[in-house]
């Protein structure tokens, strides 16, 4: 197993692990996202994201299995901190340490940044994340609702005003 920044080469393979996410998520219509999108938001003048992809070899073929996609973001109490959007591995390699070895890379680069955080979401119903963050320590915040308004909803609220 390899773990490495990523490349827009490789936002096919991070596309199809985020629409196995929202499959397991329950939500396979959800992505609307393109591969051109990641290409454009992640690797241009000034990146909305970052990325770390977790390869294997089979049969001398390089397969992107895992990924730990992140962002900056700035608390008015903490300071710069990292936001981890997404922490997939593909279902085949799950139990073998790849979401430990990237989860180990996000916070390795949150030291090297110096950042304050990192923060991320988890589902209720997804035990077994539940169960490994706070194994590693990670506080999970149950008084705090996420709070989003999607683009029918922004557009709705503007139109009223």
């Amino acid at each position: 197993m390899n773990i490495r920044k990523g490349n827009p080469e490789d936002m096919k393979s991070v596309l199809g692990l985020i629409q196995e996410l929202a499959i397991f998520e329950k939500e396979p219509e959800a992505v609307v996202i393109t591969e051109e999108d990641l290409i454009h938001d992640g690797f241009g003048e000034n990146p909305l994201f970052h990325v770390f992809v977790a390869e294997i070899e089979n049969d001398q073929q390089k397969e992107i299995v895992g990924i730990a996609l992140y962002y900056y973001r700035y608390s008015t109490w903490k300071g710069k901190t990292i936001h981890l959007e997404d922490l997939i591995v593909k279902e085949k390699m799950r139990g073998t340490g790849l979401g430990s070895a990237l989860y180990a890379e996000i916070m390795k680069q949150g030291k090297r940044d110096n950042v304050r955080r990192v923060e991320w979401n988890v589902l209720d119903w997804n035990t077994p994340a539940v169960k490994f963050y706070e194994n590693s320590g990670a506080k999970i915040l149950e008084e705090w609702r996420v709070v989003q308004m999607d683009e029918a909803g922004i557009n709705s609220f503007l139109e009223k005003l």
